[in-house]
């Protein structure tokens, strides 16, 4: 998928490029700085997501909104209208997406993608709104754990965690930030889902032999994750 991700921004910047330069030649005459051209820095990105990612939820979203904005700019649609309406929409998918994510859990690496069990023995539920918490494992076995941040901060440190077996981590920003701390010493599985924000790996390495994965699901909605 990255490797159609790259064809399709290189036969994107490649149309840009050429109208431009028929354009400076006198040869056309197209318009690439039109009355809402600024949209299509959310209408491309998402639509080339939507084409290449496994992610289509969100995707879907931005270009949606995307598109909206820019029938909105063309005088289609009204554009207060679209503005106001822009949060509310948002809140209300964020809402269905958290009642319904486990519908969007995706097979990895051809082995069944481990799911946070809120029930399960040992683990562990940390939820951070308007405020911020700090949850530190050191010297603890860790099972799994839920880490949500609306409006606030969440950060789990791991790094003198005792993890014995693969385990999983469903990570929730939204609006707000969750920073998560990791042990050398474990693999990294990580599946996003992101409107308006991000997961950040910045741990990087190859993969270890005979090593622990913990199975990340994140989910940011105007928000970011930070993984160390």
């Amino acid at each position: 998928m990255k490797k159609a991700r790259n064809i399709l921004w290189g036969v994107a910047l490649i149309a840009v490029g050429v109208i431009w330069a028929l354009n400076v030649c006198g040869v056309t005459n197209v318009n690439i700085f039109f009355e809402g051209w600024w949209t299509l820095f959310l209408i491309v990105p998402f639509g080339i997501g939507l084409i290449t990612e496994r992610e289509k939820i969100g995707n879907l979203i931005g270009l949606s909104i995307g598109v909206l904005l820019l029938l909105g700019t063309r005088g289609i649609l009204d554009f207060d209208l679209i503005w106001k309406l822009i949060l509310p929409i948002a809140v209300v998918l964020i809402g269905v997406r958290l009642i319904f994510k486990d519908l969007f859990r995706k097979r990895k690496g051809g082995k069944e993608w481990i799911k946070f069990d809120q029930n399960a023995p040992g683990t562990r539920v940390h939820c951070a709104t308007f405020s911020g918490e700090d949850a530190n494992y050191d010297g603890q076995v860790f099972e799994g754990a839920e880490l949500t941040a609306v409006f606030g901060g969440v950060k789990c440190d791991l790094r003198g965690a005792i993890i014995q077996h693969d385990v999983a981590i469903e990570i929730s920003a939204i609006f707000g930030g969750v920073d998560l701390l990791l042990p050398a010493n474990v693999n990294v599985q990580l599946n996003t889902n992101s409107i308006f924000g991000g997961t950040t790996d910045k741990r990087g390495g190859d993969r270890l032999e005979n090593a622990v994965t913990v199975y990340i699901n994140s989910t940011c909605v105007f928000g970011g994750a930070d993984i160390k």
